[in-house]
């Protein structure tokens, strides 16, 4: 009666180990050292092409507010 209780959590606990948790370590410190290594080339070249696009866009907001602050000055309070 005892064994078979020992066996049952044994057999799985032995499998995972086994099997299961080399994998997990492996893939674990393989992201942790992608993830340290920072930015590859394309994704620095991404971020200064997003980093752009967000500065225009900033600047086109900025004017279209100053075209509706002068054409309805109300408009901010419609909301």
């Amino acid at each position: 009666m005892d064994g078979d209780i020992v066996g049952l959590i044994l057999a799985p606990l032995i499998i995972f180990l086994i099997f299961v948790a080399p994998i997990w370590l492996i893939l674990h410190y393989r992201s942790k050292k992608q993830v340290s290594q920072g930015l590859s080339a394309e994704e620095q070249v991404a971020l200064q092409e997003l980093a752009g696009k967000a500065e225009a866009m900033s600047e086109r907001i900025q004017t279209l507010e100053a075209i509706l602050d002068s054409e309805a000055p109300e408009w901010r309070n419609r909301a």
